[in-house]
């Protein structure tokens, strides 16, 4: 009888069809992003142990107070000129948003975007350029994702998938430039291209790394300064950021700068830090006029009274998709969610509700790598085995394991020594779960004595 062929799961489906070099982008970013982490994170801090446990306990903080900090940020903020918008859901936050982009450009125009997740999630680039809107993402990563009608494949390094001959032919395509593989010369087509963006641009739209609740200041941190334009050169900015992105005080900021950018990408610190406190004052030749901050929930209060609410401490460095054996065979596409790797592999589904994405939390071999290198200590295999628990209870997770079949002969004696003296033809009986199991692994060979002989002989 012919062995029904397996039924691949979604994210393994999609690894399966990946191309080869896709594949070795991702792991060749991957790899070299965490082998220059730990060597910054020694640097940085005396006791790095210490230090992520210093930085959990302050989000841990900051989820057990959020209600309090989030009206101190708000009351801070109106104080310093930031006009404060409170968004329920994805469809509220684009109304806002384009509601202070009809008042700030009513015929439309130019709008420049930094990188900012929030946005993705919200899909806000769509709704805006629907209603006449020349939306421009000026990260350089951003901008490569956008010109090829594609999605950021990582948080931090939205086109880890691609290479520099892919983007190379995306720039000629699009009239950049002569065809050319050197970074510096790319970087500096797409700057030219960019710079004339930033100036005809009415409206700067950019997301938060951290907000502090004591002085209402908005923290960015970049390394190309896309954001430093986006956010002073139009005249009205709007930041859009999810409302765990808190900090109690100022004195929290130098740890947590510290321990994104080494996380992140192997830095000591970003290139550029930006503090915004407000819009520009009377005194200053520049600036915008007009600063909104808008707070996203989109799920995230379902979280925090959840099972689920430490995976809202997240800062966003992306180091656990680096580190992590499934995405970096897998890429940020397969998770089909905004959020991707271990950290979309909990949030996404604890966004959206488990039933929406049941099988994100199977995308993990709980090594455990991604806790280990989180910098606010993170537990994500818990949530991740708590999420299958979830699903399997729901009944919305797909098994292709038939453990039925080992129940019935594991509860019967008898059923269960047939099964033994049977083993030895599983090495050559067909069968599509040892099949699966044996496409990138040998079946182990029997070694040493029987162990129900040596028990039953035994002295």
């Amino acid at each position: 009888m012919k062995a029904k062929p397996v039924n691949h799961p979604a994210v393994e489906a999609f690894a399966r069809q990946l191309a080869e070099t896709t594949r070795d982008s991702v792991r060749a970013t991957s790899v070299k992003v965490i082998e220059s982490r730990k060597a910054r994170l020694v640097d940085a801090f005396p006791d790095l142990e210490a230090t992520r446990t210093q930085a959990s306990q302050i989000k841990d903080f900051v989820l057990a107070n959020i209600s309090n900090l989030l009206s101190q940020l708000e009351m801070k903020c109106r104080l310093n000129g930031v006009q404060v918008h409170w968004a329920k859901d994805a469809e509220s936050a684009r109304k806002i948003i384009l509601d202070i982009c009809k008042e700030a450009a009513p015929d439309g125009g130019t709008i420049v975007k930094a990188k900012s997740m929030a946005t993705e999630e919200i899909h806000l680039n769509k709704h805006l350029i629907d209603v006449g809107y020349n939306v421009v993402e000026t990260d350089l990563g951003e901008f490569v994702v956008q010109i090829d009608n594609d999605t950021p494949s990582h948080i931090v390094a939205p086109i880890i998938h691609k290479n520099r001959r892919e983007v190379a032919k995306s720039f000629e395509r699009e009239g950049l430039g002569p065809y050319t593989e050197s970074p510096e010369q790319l970087a500096a087509q797409a700057r030219k291209h960019l710079r004339e963006r930033f100036v005809e641009a009415k409206i700067g739209i950019s997301g938060v790394n951290f907000a502090i609740a004591e002085s209402g200041r908005l923290v960015l941190v970049e390394n190309e300064g896309n954001s430093r334009l986006s956010t002073t050169a139009p005249d009205t900015h709007i930041a859009i950021m999810g409302l765990e992105k808190l900090l109690p005080s100022e004195a929290d900021l130098p740890l947590f700068l510290k321990l994104l950018a080494g996380s992140a990408t192997g830095q000591r610190m970003t290139v550029y830090t930006h503090l915004i406190s407000g819009p520009r004052r009377k005194d200053e030749d520049d600036g915008p006029t007009a600063v909104h901050l808008v707070i996203l929930d989109n799920g995230r209060s379902k979280v925090l009274n959840g099972p689920y609410k430490d995976i809202l401490k997240c800062i966003r460095c992306g180091a656990c998709s680096y580190v992590c054996p499934v995405y970096r065979q897998v890429s940020g596409h397969a998770y089909s969610h905004v959020y991707s790797g271990p950290l979309g592999a909990v949030l996404a589904p604890a966004l959206e509700g488990i039933e929406a994405l049941p099988e994100l939390a199977k995308a993990s071999t709980l090594c455990g790598a991604c806790e280990e290198v989180c910098p606010v200590k993170i537990p994500i295999p818990r949530m991740l085995l708590q999420l299958r628990d979830e699903a399997m209870r729901k009944g919305v997770a797909e098994n292709p394991i038939p453990w039925t079949l080992f129940t019935f002969g594991a509860t019967s004696g008898l059923r269960w020594r047939t099964g033994l003296k049977m083993l030895p033809m599983a090495r050559i009986a067909k069968h599509p779960l040892k099949d699966g199991w044996t496409e990138f692994r040998e079946l182990p060979k029997k070694e040493g004595r029987d162990f129900r002989k040596w028990w039953n002989g035994r002295s």
